[in-house]
């Protein structure tokens, strides 16, 4: 027996590394009996424990066998707790056959209306996507030619077939590959230097580091939004023992609207979301690069919305609404502030910009675990727009229209 740190789902997990794989435990399904009935000796088994700074929100483990790669994969997310496995099956060339993602019940049933599993069958010039529900099978046929396949965030053990195909001198930085979900993209990785890539068409550039024979030894989303990393551990952890004990992590940034009052009708808001530090370097850190522009928030892009006319330093904005964007420098820290509204908070559009002004960047009093934005009004016709999070404080004076 082992144990299992996990911070999100509560005391740590006492798992016990099985006699047998774990697929003997699904062997239900038909398409893993026929493909891993007999396991090579040269499989290899490996766990990767996806951390977002403290806290852990997916675990995934798997069994690279010479036919293909057998796993499974638990994720907290939102209001749910889901249990995923999965399988690839390889050719001789080391391209996908077949592949095969499964979602198990961890209470015994699945919410009405959700497919069992979906199922993708590759040949040389088309991919075939089965989706399986409780009374229908929807099949569809995609044209692509030597397509691979994109698995859903947090199932990166595939990407060996990656590396597997690059060692073996494929050029893999640009490949028609199907999503889980039905839609027909690309894969591929770029080398960024020795052992690293990084990784194209999945839903995050996730850097990932492979050993000399092909195994993925880290996968780090730390320059992405994602900002979950793991690193390769032993397999034989009861995926299912461990979904059963997690708990969902409910919204990890809170939507918050913050206000001030500036006179009769005079109002400014700011609506944005409030990620948690959780252990992570902030400015010119993790969170906050330097020089890479910041949604000011989370998730959808952080609003402005003002009844009067505004003036931040060189930038006059009339009434209405807005974005801002944050952009931390060694030099010193900015304020954006741009037209574009309603969109998600990596989209940003710099043709779009208004202006840009300089923030008082100080140390805070004390530390703000949590992004927190506010509006300081000091009187009806002079404000404040403030930013904590941290040890730091970054804040910008305004001066409001009387009318």
């Amino acid at each position: 027996m082992f144990t299992v740190p996990c911070e999100i789902c509560g005391p740590v997990h006492r798992v016990v590394r099985p006699d047998r794989p774990s697929r003997r435990r699904w062997l239900g399904v038909s398409l893993l009996a026929s493909v891993f009935s007999a396991a090579p000796a040269t499989a290899q088994s490996a766990s990767l424990v996806y951390r977002l700074g403290k806290d852990t929100v997916a675990i995934e483990q798997y069994t690279r066998l010479a036919t293909g790669i057998d796993g499974e994969m638990v994720q907290r997310s939102g209001a749910a707790v889901v249990l995923w496995r999965y399988a690839l099956t390889l050719g001789t060339d080391g391209r996908p056959r077949t592949a095969l993602l499964a979602r198990v019940p961890i209470d015994g049933t699945l919410p009405t209306g959700t497919a069992r599993e979906t199922r993708l069958t590759v040949s040389p010039d088309s991919i075939v996507r089965e989706v399986v529900f409780a009374d229908s099978v929807p099949r569809r046929s995609f044209a692509a030619s030597q397509a691979l396949i994109n698995f859903p965030t947090f199932i990166y053990g595939p990407t060996e077939v990656l590396a597997g195909l690059a060692r073996g001198g494929a050029r893999i930085d640009s490949m028609p590959a199907l999503g889980m979900a039905g839609t027909l993209g690309f894969t591929g990785a770029t080398s960024i230097g020795g052992d690293l890539w990084r990784l194209r068409g999945g839903a995050y550039a996730m850097v990932l580091r492979f050993d000399g024979a092909s195994r993925l030894q880290s996968v780090d989303g730390s320059g992405t939004t994602n900002k979950v990393v793991a690193t390769r551990g032993p397999g034989g952890i009861d995926l299912a023992a461990v979904a059963r004990s997690m708990r969902p992590t409910g919204v990890l940034s809170l939507r918050e609207n913050v206000r001030a009052a500036f006179g009769p009708g005079g109002m400014v808001v700011i609506d944005y979301g409030r990620p948690q530090v959780r252990e992570r370097t902030v400015w010119g850190g993790t969170l906050i690069p330097f020089d890479s522009v910041w949604r000011a928030g989370a998730n959808d892009a952080t609003h402005l919305f003002t009844t009067r006319t505004l003036t931040m330093g060189s930038v006059t904005l009339a009434p209405g609404m807005y974005t801002l964007w944050v952009q931390h420098t060694r030099t010193g820290t900015f304020l954006i502030v741009n037209k574009q509204t309603g969109q998600w908070g990596t989209q940003y559009d710099p043709v779009q910009d208004l202006g840009r002004v300089p923030m008082e960047l100080v140390d805070a009093t004390g530390f703000r675990e949590m992004l927190t934005l506010s509006v300081q009004p000091a009187g009806t016709t002079r404000g404040t727009f403030e930013l904590a999070w941290g040890d730091k404080v970054a804040r910008v004076p305004f001066t409001v229209s009387a009318r």
